[in-house]
């Protein structure tokens, strides 16, 4: 290396470099962390959607039209927290990673059944995947916490606040006295 070259991060298999410079104030460090770690929420964000597409267009029974509406619902509100979690990613210098092999690579969440039909298992099975994506994105929270980046934490504070309204919607349709 030259005296005047820039030196460069090394490249740690499955660990982003940051693709671009930014005079966000965060620590390069702390940065190429949340980076990282949002990289997974990200994944699982998208992992989730696809969950709620599949059922969405697999649900058959006499709940079909309010479970068909339910679960498009939920994927709408999914695609926005998506969204920001990726902007939030390319805010600090990262690059957003939606192709379906780096998801599959990095989710968290467990595949959705394919077999299911019914609208009471398609709603156990989504209100499984709703609460391990809050639970994910509720580590996420600390995480940012201990990073100091109180805006990531921010951001998934406001995407736990909505995975947890509709876990409760998915769960209503279980808990009939």
């Amino acid at each position: 290396m030259s005296r005047t070259a820039k030196p460069r991060l090394a490249v740690v298999k499955d660990e982003p470099q940051l693709a671009f410079e930014t005079k966000n104030d965060l620590s390069l460090d702390t940065r190429t962390q949340v980076v990282t770690l949002l990289g997974q929420r990200l994944a699982d964000s998208l992992t989730l959607q696809s969950h709620c597409k599949q059922a969405h267009w697999n649900v058959k029974g006499p709940q079909f039209n309010s479970l068909h509406l339910l679960f498009d619902q939920i994927d709408e509100v999914i695609e926005g927290y998506t969204d920001q979690i990726a902007e939030r990613i390319v805010q600090l210098g990262g690059v957003a990673e939606g192709t379906v092999r780096a998801v599959a690579a990095k989710t968290q969440l467990i595949d959705y059944p394919l077999a299911l039909s019914t609208g009471g298992e398609h709603v156990a099975s989504l209100s499984d995947s709703l609460a391990a994506f809050g639970r994910t994105t509720r580590i996420g929270i600390e995480e940012m916490s201990d990073l100091g980046d109180s805006v990531s934490a921010d951001l998934l504070t406001e995407v736990t606040r909505g995975v947890d309204k509709w876990l409760w919607f998915v769960e209503a349709q279980q808990q009939a006295r």
